[in-house]
């Protein structure tokens, strides 16, 4: 059922916002691209096209309001994430993973979440293996940090929004972190044993108010002697902006700049406080900036400056950060809202279908080094246009105004169909879904002095920002 050599569609959307769909066509995916010869009409309302990339992720099988994390300002809303359920790594990604191809993503970055360095290989391991075993396509950042616990001016700081009596309490829970040399090390193991044609393993610092100068320094080493690629959040909220620029009075991206750390090899998540110097610097060393809208306004962190970005040349790319506008994953929607929230207001749109599907293709496949021209995803055109009065409506078009996961029915990745249907093909989603929710639920129950702990940090760094 995995191997498929020709798919008959009515509609062949080669060049979405570009050109408008091929009518009654073959695909053939192979090696290097996709072959489209003309057939007698299918006539069974299906459009073929390449495959959305999810180009910011984190791989939440238990996803974050699973767990009662409700959405809040980006800082007091990390320190919920301590109420995140112990689960196996490889369930909670093979889940993840399997939300996203029910929706008709073909690749993700996934940015895992363990800050444990004595686990990191073996959870990595157990992701690389969930990745296998869908079918999806991967590339992997492993996080790295050493610095600025649960502020950004570290845990001392939040001592006097602690109630009386309560500090010894979060004395004990203070984060504990590896020296750089040790990170560097087992990063370049996991890296050297995983790497492969299939799977990208980058360096992941999880931010700049995270990282040391050192680490930071030894992360662009190792960066340009493994030849691999480097994947980062950088701005995205208000406070970070405030903070790193008390840091760096001229700006954190020129000090990054300095130490050798910007380079096309770099791709970071978020940017929605960037300035227009620095969306300038970041275009000219060949940055990617990945855009995740919806995680950008749940969490109170505003807008990206999409047409700064556009003026200054810097790429972009698109991620749903583990979430979506609905809480479902869905790359559709975060397209949608992308067009809407960046459209402009002049007769001309600001970004037009191509831009935005450009975003989600060829830019995207740049941030996880990826090629991924033989995808292929088949959706059901005759629903989505089902009360449309005319034949000739541009696809594209319709397709960022209306498409949803649900309209998803075939979704082939490197010549196999792991799609079918509206089915995933190589294991019951709906079963490991449900062993997933079990495991999480297990481990609720014998946590509930880390929930206390994990609302009391919260409100303390909420009062600390505040």
């Amino acid at each position: 059922m995995e191997k498929q050599t020709e798919i008959r569609v009515d509609r062949y959307l080669a060049f979405p916002g570009r050109e408008p769909a091929q009518r009654d066509v073959n695909l053939a995916p192979g090696h290097g691209g996709i072959s489209a010869v003309p057939s007698k009409s299918a006539d069974n309302g299906l459009l073929a096209m390449r495959p959305p990339i999810n180009a910011h992720d984190h791989g939440y099988g238990i996803r974050t309001l699973d767990f009662g994390l409700q959405d809040n300002a980006l800082e007091p809303w990390i320190a919920g994430l301590r109420n995140r359920p112990a689960t196996d790594p490889y369930l909670e990604a093979l889940v993840a993973f399997g939300r996203l191809m029910l929706n008709g993503c073909g690749a993700t970055m996934h940015c895992h979440n363990s800050l444990r360095l004595d686990c990191l290989a073996d959870e990595v391991s157990g992701v690389l293996r969930a990745a296998r075993d869908c079918g999806i396509r991967l590339a992997l950042s492993c996080p790295m940090l050493d610095e600025a616990p649960w502020t950004y001016d570290g845990a001392d700081a939040l001592r006097r929004f602690v109630p009386v009596g309560l500090w010894p309490e979060f004395e004990a829970r203070r984060p504990q972190y590896a020296p750089v040399a040790d990170q560097i090390a087992v990063v370049t193991d996991i890296v050297r044993n995983h790497a492969s044609e299939h799977v990208d393993i980058q360096l992941g610092p999880i931010g700049p108010q995270w990282c040391s100068d050192e680490l930071l320094e030894a992360i662009a080493e190792a960066s340009g002697r493994l030849g691999c690629r480097i994947h980062m959040h950088l701005l995205e909220s208000p406070r970070q902006r405030q903070w790193l620029d008390k840091r760096f009075p001229d700006g954190v991206v020129r000090h990054l700049d300095r130490i050798g750390f910007l380079s096309s090899r770099l791709a970071v998540a978020h940017g929605v406080q960037l300035r227009p110097d620095e969306c300038d610097l970041l275009a000219e060393r060949g940055v990617i900036v990945v855009s995740n809208p919806s995680a950008n306004l749940r969490l109170r962190s505003g807008i990206a400056p999409i047409g700064q970005f556009r003026k200054s040349g810097l790429d972009f790319a698109i991620g749903l950060d583990g979430t979506g506008f609905s809480d479902d994953q869905d790359i559709w929607q975060e397209m949608r809202l992308f067009g809407l929230l960046h459209g402009g207001n002049e007769i001309d749109p600001a970004i037009t279908a191509a831009d935005i599907y450009d975003a989600v293709s060829v830019s995207a496949a740049e941030v996880l080094g990826r090629e991924m021209d033989d995808d292929l995803v088949v959706i059901d055109y005759r629903a989505l246009a089902e009360d449309c009065l005319r034949d000739d409506i541009d696809e594209a078009g319709l397709i960022l105004a209306r498409m949803t996961g649900r309209h998803v029915r075939d979704l082939h990745i490197a010549g196999r169909q792991v799609v079918a249907d509206g089915k995933i093909t190589r294991f019951d989603f709906a079963e490991a879904r449900q062993e997933l929710v079990r495991q999480a639920r297990a481990s609720a129950k014998s946590s509930a002095s880390e929930y206390q702990f994990a609302d009391r940090l919260a409100a303390a760094v909420g009062n600390f920002y505040r």
